[in-house]
């Protein structure tokens, strides 16, 4: 990956296009950061504002220039993250396939996570995940440094069995939120201007509704591409229709996912997990934009699940493989066919969103299934003598 990083110039790794997202924008909103203000006006700057305590951190490496601090400091992010699962991969009903799913999975996306800060983002919802169970406010606590970065960390407490515990997690996700948030707010100005930019945001190209316009483009609607708010966005008849698509299908997952919360009665110790990867797939596919680094999410946290042997989402692993498998062909080797619709951009694109929508579907059905109660087993089965039979889940009332 740091060899790709290095050699970034060649067509089919971008033209130099990846790299530059650290060495201009993110150098250039440092500078920013480090007179005490964020981005004002910026419609690039889409972030919450613990988003500029990471684009800060390269700070903490004075010898080195700006790049070379932030692709330093992603690795060793990337090192914990792996010792993490690790660790949490050898204590007993877990499993070693966590770490090596994250090891073997990052690189599909060749040296695009190193060059962005979604690496990070995934390490706060990585901690938080395996840490929840036994230390609820801690789990709590990077669940909100993972939310002040990029809102989808919050996700990681949806899954959390009812009781004292998710009360400790979600109370010390609230007071660190508002902690942190309240000395952002002192320290630095205009901390919530992303709320603005945000909402301009369009139809990314590479979203699923971006794929339903280029086929559209294709069959003569007379729509075409443009560069905004940090994206290649689709501007012409019906774009906002299809946004506020979009936006709808967002609500009905949201609602989906409430309604499978209100109504689970049965908890696994990876419930909490298999929660968290199904709401931010669902969250991904209906979203406006999918950008390519978005993959490095959801590896992560499909990582997160197998560390456990109690999962449901041993299907859903592969289709997020696949995915950011074909979103490195899509982003950066092929971009232009995308950009440009041919039918070459057309089939990656229909191919990798097919991929997340099916992970999608297949992960939430999984997850739903999960959460009825076990069928009563004859008193014989959960006999001493038979103590395999006895199943490691534990149920809650209404």
């Amino acid at each position: 990956m740091l060899w790709l990083l290095a050699h970034d110039q060649y067509p089919l790794l971008g033209r130099g296009g990846v790299a530059r997202e650290v060495w201009a924008l993110y150098f250039h909103w440092y500078g920013v950061l480090s007179h005490g203000s964020f981005p004002s006006g910026d419609h690039l700057w889409q972030y919450p504002p613990g988003a500029g305590a990471v684009l800060l951190s390269p700070a903490l490496l004075p010898g080195l220039t700006y790049f070379q601090a932030f692709v330093t400091l992603t690795l060793f992010t990337d090192a914990v993250i792996t010792l993490v699962l690790a660790r949490a991969g050898t204590r007993p009903g877990r499993s070693l396939r966590g770490a090596a799913l994250w090891t073997a999975g990052l690189p599909l996306l060749l040296h695009v996570p190193l060059a962005r800060y979604d690496v990070q983002v995934t390490a706060f919802a990585v901690i938080s995940l395996l840490t929840v169970s036994r230390r609820p406010r801690v789990g709590g606590a990077f669940a909100a440094l993972g939310a002040l970065v990029k809102v989808w960390p919050a996700l990681a407490l949806l899954g959390t069995p009812r009781g004292r515990g998710t009360r400790e997690a979600w109370t010390a996700a609230v007071v660190t939120a508002v902690t942190l948030l309240a000395l952002l707010v002192a320290l630095f100005r205009n901390p919530l201007d992303f709320l603005r930019q945000q909402g301009g945001r369009g139809v990314q190209i590479e979203s699923l509704g971006g794929t339903a316009l280029m086929l559209a483009r294709r069959a003569g609607w007379p729509g075409h591409t443009r560069y905004q708010y940090g994206a290649v966005e689709f501007v012409g008849p019906h774009v906002h229709a299809v946004a506020d698509c979009s936006l709808g299908l967002t609500v009905v997952a949201f609602a989906l996912l409430l309604l499978w919360r209100l109504r689970a009665r049965r908890w696994t110790p990876a419930t909490p997990y298999d929660a968290a990867l199904a709401a931010v797939l669902l969250f991904t596919v209906t979203s406006r934009v999918i950008s390519p680094q978005y993959m490095v999410w959801l590896i992560g946290l499909t990582a997160v699940c197998m560390t456990s042997r109690h999962t449901t989402q041993r299907w859903v692993a592969p289709l997020v493989l696949a995915a950011s498998a074909v979103s490195t062909v899509e982003y950066p080797a092929l971009y232009g066919d995308v950009i440009n619709c041919t039918w070459l951009g057309c089939v990656l694109m229909v191919v990798r969103n097919g991929l997340l929508a099916s992970a999608a579907v297949v992960s939430f059905v999984l997850l739903w299934r999960s959460g009825r109660p076990a069928p009563e087993r004859p008193e014989s089965d959960a006999s001493p003598r038979n103590p395999d039979r006895i199943p490691a889940v534990f149920h809650t009332g209404g």
